[in-house]
């Protein structure tokens, strides 16, 4: 697509009030493919003022008549699904296949969901001599980061426009041209002026003045524990909800007894897809001492089949790619051992990084405990279920997790016991209805399903 030179505030492209631009870059070459405007303050003042001003309607807007324009919204995304990809993969060098089934095909997913929801949600109820309404709670802030570019977009502002919010969007200034094209799409869809408004630029300037701007109701960040910690303070100042999906270093734990060969493929592609970029991805695989070599076999070999430039794409940016080879220099400095990939660049040009195995890490190492968002996996062994268990949830974050046993009661009698907002049981399948969102510092709230609706709601009780 073509990239826009302006912000998409009040139902229309309008220019920017600054003359910065923000180059972005296809990290698969390293060249340029586009420029679009760096917000400032005044442009986020602009599009608040936009949503400020259409709330109102939008917000008395009958739930059956937003459902429709969220159906609408799905039929767009799925009609332009071929070019979604090809956008994804430019701004993001993943490998086109995975553009088209992940990066494309979720969000219109998700956008279907919520269609249903508005549809059926139970905006009003009975309680005793009450009746309780749950209302839109305002004007959403929502920003978005650049691993998934259009279906974090669509997990905020789907269940925002169902509950009857408006929302301003700030997205990741790696991946803006999604974000134009989800605009784009929101006007064909017919969703009025004003309910939806995008800002390019970044963080500290246009991300920091959203975050900041009295005439937002709420912001919906997803992004690193460090920057959701800002913003939560910010929030706070002003008595402004937040909702905060931010980082994980998630367990995948082998029990004894689980089909191994399968627990260890399936780990594996789990860590390595979007290049290890995914914050639930189960970056710390937990085997049996017993075990604990023939999974490091598994492994390693699994891997070898993820061919940079093939299978598995570049990592977003030249700094990210830095951060990568830094944590695997550090694990490698601690001692554990590299028994697949390592610190050399697998291209000549883009900013790829070897897919990497690292055995024999313990529990305090750096590389067990922080998050590294790239295509590096841990192995750790344990003793014992307990001692499992204690490994899985030492750490500061909470976002997800699986468990592999013989039986599933088994499985889930472990998963019970970890502090993580969602765990995988036997490969269970990803669904786009359940809560997804973490314990501890992996954030504060839900996205998805009706619970993810729940989060842009406020509650009104009525005594008759």
């Amino acid at each position: 697509m073509k990239a826009h030179d302006g912000m998409y505030i009040g139902g229309a492209w309008r220019p920017a009030e600054g003359r910065d631009t923000i180059a972005v870059v296809n990290p698969a070459d390293e060249q340029v493919i586009a420029h679009v405007p760096a917000g400032t303050a005044a442009d986020v003042d602009a599009a608040v003022r936009a949503a400020r001003a259409a709330f109102p309607g939008w917000a008395a807007t009958p739930p059956a008549e937003r459902a429709a324009r969220l159906a609408a919204l799905r039929d767009v995304l799925a009609a332009r699904a071929e070019e979604i990809a090809a956008t994804v993969t430019a701004e993001l060098g993943s490998p086109l296949r995975l553009s088209e089934t992940v990066h494309a095909g979720l969000p219109v997913l998700v956008a279907g969901s919520y269609a249903e929801l508005a549809a059926t949600y139970a905006f009003e109820e009975k309680l005793g001599n009450s009746t309780v309404l749950h209302e839109p709670v305002g004007v959403v802030g929502a920003i978005t980061p650049w691993n998934y570019p259009l279906h974090q977009i669509v997990a905020k502002a789907a269940p925002a426009l169902a509950a009857g919010c408006t929302v301003v969007l700030k997205p990741a200034e790696d991946t803006p041209l999604t974000a134009q094209l989800f605009a784009e799409a929101t006007e064909q869809a017919g969703i009025p002026a004003g309910v939806f408004n995008l800002v390019t630029g970044l963080g500290p300037v246009a991300g920091q003045a959203l975050a900041e701007h009295p005439g937002v109701d709420l912001v919906s960040f997803t992004g690193s524990t460090a920057v959701g910690r800002s913003i939560g303070a910010t929030a706070s100042g002003a008595v402004k909800r937040v909702a905060l999906e931010l980082g994980g270093k998630s367990a995948n734990v082998i029990l004894p007894g689980a089909d191994l060969a399968k627990a260890v493929k399936v780990g594996v592609a789990n860590v390595m897809s979007n290049s290890g970029q995914t914050c639930s991805a189960w970056t710390r695989m937990l085997v049996d001492a017993e075990r604990y070599e023939e999974a490091v076999t598994l492994a390693a070999a699994a891997v070898a089949g993820y061919v940079p430039g093939e299978r598995i794409g570049p990592v977003v940016n030249a700094k990210q790619r830095a951060r990568v080879l830094g944590y695997i220099a550090k694990g490698v400095a601690e001692g554990a051992r590299l028994v697949a990939g390592g610190p050399d660049s697998p291209r000549e040009k883009g900013y790829y990084v070897s897919p990497t195995v690292f055995a024999d890490v313990t529990p305090d190492m750096v590389v067990a405990q922080e998050e590294i968002f790239g295509p590096v996996l841990t192995i750790l062994r344990y003793e014992d279920e307990e001692d499992a268990l204690r490994i899985a949830n030492a750490t500061v974050y909470g976002l997800a997790g699986a468990v592999w046993a013989g039986d599933d009661e088994r499985a889930v009698a472990f998963a019970r016991r970890m502090e993580t907002g969602q765990v995988d049981i036997n490969g269970g399948r990803f669904n786009p209805l359940a809560p997804f969102g973490g314990y501890k510092q992996s954030g504060v709230g839900r996205e998805l399903g009706p619970h993810g609706l729940a989060e842009y709601l406020q509650t009104k009780s009525l005594q008759f």
